[in-house]
């Protein structure tokens, strides 16, 4: 297979330009990371008025997962879950309301894309946080080589229902170098990743045999 002189450049320039950020990337760096199309691809293209002093702002997707409390007795965590959920899409116009105390899954607009040498974290937006709002339980970290739109894990700590339109600012994603490559990035084969190129939200995978196996 052969290279173009252009093609080993850009990729000579991108690599260089990874290895000279360290820690957290600031804006600059953010900025440099989308026009290269490290971090995001396709349609879903993240503004430059998104770009923060060392984050981005990611903005509410058009679909849902709630609980389908009817038909569940319990979760147990020795099988994999299976049929908990069902998926509300919502239209452009309208808005999904979450209720206080509920729990549901939604997701980004923007599609993120790693490099294997590079983690991101996301985190709600404090102004959210203030009123109430929960955008992660316990996922906030994105592994290098992940791929796909972030599943948000939504909470109403409030007493009043929140409504929720496609679009709006949600959630914010910081992303830090690895001082090397991933040896196994998210996505290789041999790790079975249950979520990589995910486009909805998605409910839990969790594989609770596999998972009891390891203990002891």
């Amino acid at each position: 297979m052969t290279t173009s002189a252009a093609g080993v450049g850009s990729q000579t320039s991108a690599s260089a330009a990874r290895a000279a950020a360290t820690g957290v990337l600031p804006a600059q760096r953010l900025r440099e990371a989308i026009a290269n199309e490290w971090l995001v691809a396709g349609a879903w293209r993240i503004p430059d008025e998104s770009v923060q002093p060392a984050s981005v702002d990611l903005r509410l997707g058009d679909t849902f997962r709630v609980f389908d409390n009817h038909r569940i007795s319990s979760i147990d965590l020795r099988e994999r879950p299976a049929n908990l959920t069902s998926e509300v899409r919502v239209a452009p116009d309208e808005a999904f309301v979450i209720h206080p105390g509920e729990f549901c899954l939604g997701r980004t607009l923007e599609w993120v894309e790693l490099p294997d040498d590079i983690v991101a974290r996301i985190e709600g937006k404090s102004s959210l946080g203030r009123l109430g709002l929960i955008v992660h339980a316990t996922a906030g970290f994105c592994d290098p080589g992940w791929n796909g739109t972030l599943t948000l894990e939504l909470n109403n700590l409030t007493r009043v229902p929140i409504k929720l339109s496609p679009g709006v600012l949600i959630a914010q994603l910081s992303f830090m170098t690895l001082d090397r490559p991933a040896q196994r990035p998210y996505g290789s084969a041999e790790l079975g990743s249950h979520y990589q190129g995910q486009r909805e939200a998605t409910e839990s995978r969790y594989e609770g045999s596999r998972a009891s196996q390891r203990i002891g």
